[in-house]
């Protein structure tokens, strides 16, 4: 599931009878400087478009009240299932720390799910590609500035996962 729909999918499963969400508040929340747009932001147009997707796919239904930006949209029950799914599983790639980890850390924080267990699986799945890094640009590392550059992101990955899975997060 493309990281724009799974984020949005989570954001509206958080909804509850008494605070539904629709697209206009899905946008603002995705929006530069937002809750979640502060780690990664979503332009309009493609929220909307993410939404037509969730809804496409049976995730998610638009209720019949009110225009097009105020109609509440809600989780069908595979839309639950799914965004579950989609919380506990960690990013395939060290580049999608910044974004999709960080995302799935700020969107558990809001329901108040583990965070460093979470942390810790997903130091799991990429420890073979940090370790790939790690070892593989050390040699390099002197001479070569993109080998320099992976070295130390990805021992600073490393360093903040284990730190994240330790607990030793505002947010854990």
């Amino acid at each position: 599931m493309p990281l724009a729909d799974g984020v949005c999918l989570c954001l509206i499963d958080e909804v509850n009878d008494e605070h539904p969400i629709h697209g206009w508040h899905l946008v603002r929340l995705l929006a530069p400087g937002a809750d979640i747009g502060r780690i990664w932001s979503l332009s309009r147009a493609l929220t909307y478009r993410s939404v037509d997707r969730l809804i496409d796919r049976g995730f998610v239904i638009r209720d019949d009240h009110g225009d097009d930006r105020r109609r509440h949209l809600h989780p069908t029950a595979a839309g639950q299932r799914r965004a579950r799914v989609w919380l506990d599983t960690p990013v395939e790639h060290v580049r999608d720390l910044r974004t999709g980890f960080l995302v799935a850390v700020e969107l558990r924080r809001r329901r108040g799910l583990d965070i460093a267990g979470f942390a810790a699986r997903q130091l799991e799945a990429l420890s073979p590609a940090l370790d790939g890094l790690i070892h593989d640009t050390a040699t390099d590392a002197d001479v070569d500035p993109v080998a320099r550059w992976r070295h130390h992101s990805a021992e600073a990955a490393r360093a903040f996962l284990i730190d994240m899975s330790q607990g030793h997060s505002p947010t854990s």
